[in-house]
């Protein structure tokens, strides 16, 4: 019976954080969207990264073939 009296006011202790923390985090929008993020992950869009990628060993192809087709060049 003594081990009631210390831990019914832990217990509401604890009770009484759990309940300031998710205020806490009602009040900061950490529940505001919770399903935006699994999209996202979901919809990256890789085919900008390519066509970047593609776009840049063009250029370098083709300034080797001006250089290359230079009259001069060794």
């Amino acid at each position: 019976m003594d081990s009631l009296y210390l831990l019914i006011p832990i217990s509401l202790l604890i009770v009484f954080c759990i309940g300031l923390i998710f205020w806490w985090s009602l009040k900061n929008g950490q529940f505001d969207d919770l399903e935006g993020p699994g999209y996202r992950v979901l919809m990256d869009d890789d085919s900008v990264l390519m066509s970047e990628d593609h776009n840049a060993r063009a250029d370098k192809e083709q300034k080797s073939v001006e250089h290359s087709s230079h009259p001069f060049s060794p």
